[in-house]
Formats: C-alpha cells, sequence, structure tokens
C-alpha cells in the first residue's frame, strides 16, 4: 500500500476479517514500539502524525484530503459515509492507543469524533475501543515487582505509600515502556485496559470537544 503524502505507511498484518485489529499510535516511535510487541497474525499499526483534523464540521472534501483519515479509510477499507454493508472492515476491532496525557487524550477524542460523523457502524458494532496505558511505577528498594499507576494521582499515592526509597518514574510514551510491559498492559487482548467505545461516549467526546 502507497503511503499517503504526510503519513506513515500501515504496518499490516497476515489476516484480514474477524478477529483481527488494527492499532492507531500517536507517532511512530510508538508505532514501531507497538509493531514489535504485537501478535503479526491478526494485529496491525496505524501511526498519526500530529494532532488530527476535527471531522465533525469539517467538509466531506476536507476531511478526504487529510492524510490519516484517508490513510484509515483505505486501511479499512471503508469510504467516508460506508455504513460497513458494500464494503464490510477489514479489521473486526479499531483499537485506540494513545499516551495517557492531555495531548493523547485530545487526539483519541478526535479520532472518536470522526468515526460518529463518518463511519458510526464501527461505534453503533462496538467495534471501538480505547486502551489505557499506564501512567508510571513505583519502583520498591527491595527488589520486588514495580506497582503500576493509571493516573498521576495514583503513581503519588503508590509512592507515598511505599518504603522510603522508592523511586517512582512517570512513563514517557508508549516507546518508552519496556517490551514486555507494553505487550501486556496496552497490547495483550487477554490483559490489556480496554473499553468499548459507545455513541454514548462519543457523544461525551462531541461535547469536550466544544460541538
Amino acid at each position: 500500500m502507497h503511503p499517503h503524502a504526510g503519513q506513515p505507511p500501515l504496518v499490516p498484518c497476515r489476516a484480514q476479517g474477524p478477529g483481527t485489529e488494527l492499532f492507531i499510535v500517536e507517532g511512530e516511535s510508538a508505532a514501531g514500539a507497538v509493531a514489535r510487541v504485537r501478535d503479526e497474525a491478526f494485529q496491525a499499526v496505524l501511526a498519526l502524525r500530529g494532532k488530527p483534523l476535527n471531522a465533525l464540521r469539517a467538509p466531506r472534501g476536507r476531511v478526504a484530503g487529510h492524510a490519516f483519515f484517508a490513510a484509515l479509510s483505505t486501511a479499512l477499507g471503508v469510504p467516508l459515509g460506508g455504513d460497513g454493508t458494500a464494503s464490510p472492515a477489514r479489521y473486526e476491532r479499531l483499537v485506540l492507543l494513545m499516551d495517557p496525557d492531555a495531548d493523547g487524550i485530545h487526539c483519541g477524542a478526535l479520532v472518536v469524533a470522526f468515526l460518529h460523523r463518518w463511519m458510526p457502524f464501527l461505534l453503533d458494532r462496538r467495534c471501538v475501543e480505547i486502551v489505557r496505558p499506564p501512567w508510571g511505577e513505583v519502583v520498591p528498594t527491595d527488589g520486588s515487582e514495580p506497582a503500576l499507576a493509571w493516573s498521576d494521582g495514583e503513581l503519588k499515592a503508590l509512592a507515598a505509600a511505599r518504603a522510603a526509597g522508592a523511586v517512582a518514574r512517570r512513563f514517557r510514551g508508549l516507546a518508552a515502556l519496556d517490551a514486555a510491559l507494553l505487550a501486556r498492559t496496552c497490547v495483550a487482548p487477554a490483559t490489556r485496559r480496554a473499553h468499548a467505545v459507545t455513541q454514548a461516549d462519543a457523544a461525551e467526546i462531541i461535547v469536550l470537544l466544544g460541538e
């Protein structure tokens, strides 16, 4: 597949259809990290470069010409406004795996807004998931297993509850995660923290975007 101008190419998986999933991540470093630990049989990866367009009110031509949305539409095999009937999506699930900071949350919200307007059938069928990566970890001094935190408040609370000398470490993006930790907490379907996005979720996100 030829990449769209300014858009990193799709990292495909071997299969299509039932059981497959397409990860959307922020940037090529995150895409590389996820691609190294994903299961090549059923997990594909597409990187988002920068914040996407707010597609809720943008005209069709502008959305269609947006590098990331064009690449996503091509990867899914679904045209803008498609209902998944004439052109079934090539992947069963779309997995949004963004950094757990303000920029990542905003990027995820903008992708959901695009899906709500232009591919709502994916939300109707609960084919879209948001995965929450760990925010950081507290490493004990006794060599025991680090404790993971999923928010800044949780990281500070864990650090305060641990013995003196425990080190609190904030993860700086997916690429900073140890490969085994990334696979377990973000990529493997059985162990990642995932939430299926509904139309009700999309409605809340649209309010947050000011629409």
